[in-house]
């Protein structure tokens, strides 16, 4: 259990998508008042000397590492390597120096991607390790995979208290929309609207849509991220979702509904599915941190195809 209010904080990747909630509720419910961003373009985080800079500038007494390079299917297929990399190589590094800066707490973001692909349903932390991640995006997953490993290992040699959260896709407010490297819901919306304003009568989503996602509340996550940062100091990783999983199909036609699209939706069955479920056992999260998501799927998705209408405008190149 940590008190929060007068650390000095640093919150890697502050700026992005989920970074720049998480600093906002930070700040705006007066969890912390001393909350810095480690971002770029002041730091490169896979540049060692970038990061010992950060840690002697800031020096945080909480560390929160969000920092990611992201993205869906197509992306990862097209840049495993800057995947596997540029995730590793950030992380790796980032934990390294909080362990010689002697950070007290820092709290490590991983993703459900580093699940096996055939991982039973719903997925329970002991089921991570048995088994090979979906090979879509598995150099992605692997990478931030090792970062539990060195977390717990730190911990184990040097009593560095480092923790561990394993979080669904999110989807919300603020998200990329960039079809070359957005993910699932994001791209669709896109998809949605563009053929709603060129008075296309047909859409072409990739898959059979049968596998199932998960999908949490980008302020939803933010709180529970929060909450590990206060009160968890255990070495086993936790789940963080919303326990509630919906079909490709599904989530198409209700992103469909939502834009305005009443057009025909075509499967192109030559592209991936990706991993068949996803699906999070939360218990966990539930038990250790009080954490149950509290933002209903079509609420969440009402308020990101709102904003994105909004804004997307101005943010369209």
């Amino acid at each position: 259990m940590i008190e929060l209010r007068d650390k000095r904080m640093t919150v890697t990747g502050g700026r992005g998508f989920l970074g720049s909630h998480l600093v906002r509720k930070l700040v705006e419910e007066g969890h912390c008042r001393h909350v810095q961003v480690a971002d770029r373009p002041e730091y490169d985080l896979r540049d060692p000397q970038s990061i010992a800079s950060m840690f002697q500038q800031q020096r945080p007494e909480v560390l929160i590492h969000l920092a990611a390079v992201v993205g869906g299917i197509g992306a990862n297929q097209s840049h495993p390597g800057q995947f596997f990399y540029d995730n590793a190589i950030m992380g790796i590094q980032l934990i390294h120096q909080a362990w010689l800066s002697k950070v007290e707490k820092t709290v490590v973001v991983g993703t459900i991607c580093a699940y096996p692909k055939f991982t039973p349903v719903p997925f329970r932390e002991d089921d991570l390790w048995n088994g090979y991640p979906e090979e879509t995006n598995a150099p992605y997953g692997l990478a931030k995979k090792m970062l539990l490993v060195q977390s717990q290992a730190y911990r184990q040699q040097y009593g560095m208290n480092a923790v561990y959260l394993l979080l669904v896709n999110l989807y919300g407010p603020g998200d990329n929309f960039d079809p070359r490297s957005s993910h699932v819901i994001p791209a669709l919306i896109e998809k949605c609207l563009m053929a709603v304003e060129n008075g296309q009568d047909e859409i072409t989503v990739w898959g059979s849509g049968a596998a199932t996602r998960e999908f949490l509340y980008v302020e939803d996550a933010a709180e529970a991220i929060i909450r590990a940062t206060e009160k968890y100091d255990g070495a086993q990783p936790i789940n963080i979702g919303s326990g509630k999983e919906i079909t490709i199909k599904e989530l198409v036609e209700k992103i469909a509904a939502s834009c305005g699209f009443s057009g025909r939706i075509r499967w192109d069955r030559t592209k991936p599915d990706g991993q068949p479920r996803r699906l999070l056992d939360t218990s966990r999260a539930q038990a250790a941190l009080g954490f149950r998501a509290p933002t209903d799927f079509a609420d969440g998705l009402r308020k990101t195809v709102d904003w994105y209408r909004r804004t997307r405008g101005s943010r369209r190149p």
